[in-house]
C-alpha cells in the first residue's frame, strides 16, 4: 500500500533482508546523494499499527515509509543522517516526546535488500565471461528491488493529490532503499541524471512518460527486456508494463540513470 499525506508517502511491501557491502560509487549528478544513517522502529504484528506510527511521524513532518519484513512483521524506516551519532539523538528525541518507543539505527551499509540472480542459460548457451567489478551492480539491486512491489494494491491518503507524485514516491522509496536519495517529482527525476536513449537502457534506469521533456507526468523503474515497473494510478497496484505498448510508445520521453 502506497499512501501520500502532505507530502509523505507509506509504503508496504514483501523484501528480502540482505547482507550489506561496500557501498558503489555514485555519479557525481547534481540533486543526487547518497543515503546516510536511517532510524528503524517497530516489530508490527498488524500493518494497522505500522501506518499509525507513520502517520504520527507525519504529523512531525518527517518523511517515513513502513515495510514488511521477510520474518512477516512490520517495520518503519524514516531520515537520513550524516552519522550515527546524529541519528541517535533525533531517535532519542522521538523517544522522549513518545512517537516512538525502542528503535534501530540502520547504517548506510545496511540497504541493499535484494540481491541481482545470475541470468538462467539454456543447455546450448555458455556463460559469459564476467566483467570486473568494483562494487555491486546498483542497477540490477534496484531492479530486483522494485520488482518486489509488483502485485502489491496502494490508495493516496488526503485529499491534496500532487498529479505524478504516486509513480515518483514510488521511484524515490526503491531508490531510498537503495541507499540513494533521488529528487520527489518525476519532472525533478527527469532534470537529473545521466540521459539515456531506449535502446541503451539497463535494469534500475528511470523511464519517463509524458506530453513532452517540459510536461512530465508518469516514471517507471526499468527492470529489462523493455519492461519497467510502476504505480499506475490511484487505487490501483504497482504492476510491470512494458514499453512496447501502444500508450507507453507513445508518451515515451526519455531514460535516466543514477548509479
Amino acid at each position: 500500500m502506497v499512501r501520500f499525506v502532505s507530502g509523505v508517502w507509506l509504503l508496504s511491501f514483501i523484501l528480502l533482508t540482505a547482507a550489506g557491502g561496500c557501498a558503489a560509487p555514485l555519479r557525481e549528478i547534481k540533486g543526487i546523494s547518497r543515503l546516510g544513517y536511517t532510524i528503524q522502529v517497530g516489530a508490527f504484528a498488524e500493518v494497522k499499527n505500522a501506518e499509525r506510527l507513520t502517520v504520527k511521524l507525519q504529523g512531525k513532518g518527517i518523511e517515513a515509509f513502513y515495510f514488511k519484513k521477510d520474518n512477516g512483521v512490520y517495520a518503519v524506516r524514516f531520515g537520513d543522517y550524516p552519522t550515527r551519532d546524529a541519528a541517535t539523538k533525533a531517535a532519542r528525541k522521538l523517544v522522549a516526546e513518545k512517537i516512538i518507543g525502542s528503535f534501530f539505527i540502520a547504517s548506510p551499509r545496511e540497504t541493499y535488500l535484494v540481491k541481482p540472480k545470475e541470468p538462467e542459460l539454456r543447455a546450448e548457451e555458455s556463460r559469459p565471461t564476467p566483467k570486473p567489478k568494483t562494487g555491486p551492480d546498483m542497477g540490477a539491486i534496484a531492479a530486483r528491488t522494485a520488482e518486489r512491489f509488483v502485485g502489491i494494491p496502494y490508495q493516496w491518503g488526503g485529499n491534496n493529490v500532487v498529479e505524478g507524485m504516486d509513480c515518483s514516491g514510488f521511484a524515490r522509496a526503491v531508490y531510498n532503499l537503495c541507499g540513494v536519495n533521488i529528487p520527489r517529482t518525476s519532472a525533478e527525476q527527469f532534470r537529473t541524471g545521466e540521459i539515456v536513449d531506449r535502446q541503451s537502457l539497463h535494469d534500475g534506469d528511470l523511464v519517463f512518460f509524458g506530453a513532452s521533456e517540459s510536461q512530465i507526468n508518469h516514471v517507471g523503474i526499468y527492470v529489462g527486456n523493455g519492461r519497467f515497473v510502476h504505480a499506475p494510478r490511484r487505487g490501483d497496484e504497482i504492476k510491470v508494463s512494458s514499453l512496447d505498448e501502444p500508450y507507453f510508445t507513445r508518451k515515451f520521453v526519455g531514460g535516466r540513470r543514477y548509479f
